[in-house]
C-alpha cells in the first residue's frame, strides 16, 4: 500500500518536534532566560513538564506562552491531536518552567471561555514568529479571521497550585 504524501500540517509538526529537542537542551543547560532574550522574533517559550497518558512518564513540551495576571497560558496550535494537549486532559497536573524558575500548576482547557479569543491573540503574540509561520498576523488579523484561522487551536490556562525553588532554566 502506498504511503501517503505529507501534509503541510505534519511536515510542520516534525520540524518543531526537531526543534523542541534543541529547546529542552537550551533549558537543561541552564538557558532559559537566554531562549527568552528576544521574545518579539523568538517568542516566549516555557517548557511543560506532563505525564504522558499512555506511558505514564514525565514528558517535557516546549511551547509559546503568555502571562496573564498569575496564570500561564499557551496554546495547541496543532489542535486537540497534539500528544501533549491530549496528555494534559488526562493528567492536568504539570510543571511549568518559565525563565525566572519551576513551580507546579493545574492546567484546563479553556477554549470555550468568554475571553478566549483575546487570550488566544496574545499568546500568538508573545509567539514571535510561530505565528507567522501559520500564516497568522496576530497583531492585525480580524477578531472574525482570528476565529476561523485558529478554529483548531485549544487554549490551554495553568494556574498555580505550588512554587518550587528555582532551578537552572
Amino acid at each position: 500500500m502506498p504511503r501517503p504524501l505529507l501534509t503541510a500540517s505534519d511536515s510542520w509538526r516534525r520540524r518543531f518536534k526537531r526543534f523542541n529537542h534543541f529547546m529542552l537542551l537550551m533549558w537543561r543547560l541552564g538557558f532559559g532566560r537566554w531562549v527568552n532574550a528576544w521574545p518579539a522574533v523568538g517568542g516566549r517559550i516555557m517548557v511543560l513538564g506532563h505525564i504522558g497518558r499512555k506511558s505514564g512518564q514525565q514528558r517535557q513540551t516546549p511551547v509559546n506562552y503568555t502571562q496573564i495576571n498569575a496564570d500561564v497560558y499557551c496554546t495547541a496550535g496543532f489542535g486537540p491531536g497534539s500528544d501533549w494537549y491530549r496528555n494534559l486532559l488526562a493528567n492536568p497536573e504539570v510543571e511549568v518552567w518559565l525563565p525566572d524558575g519551576r513551580w507546579k500548576g493545574r492546567a484546563e482547557d479553556v477554549s470555550n471561555c468568554d475571553q478566549h479569543l483575546p487570550r488566544l491573540r496574545q499568546v500568538l503574540i508573545a509567539s514571535g514568529f510561530a505565528a507567522y509561520l501559520a500564516g497568522i498576523n496576530p497583531r492585525t488579523i480580524s477578531d472574525e479571521q482570528l476565529a476561523a484561522a485558529c478554529s483548531d487551536y485549544r487554549l490551554i490556562r495553568i494556574r498555580r497550585t505550588e512554587a518550587e525553588p528555582a532551578r537552572p532554566g
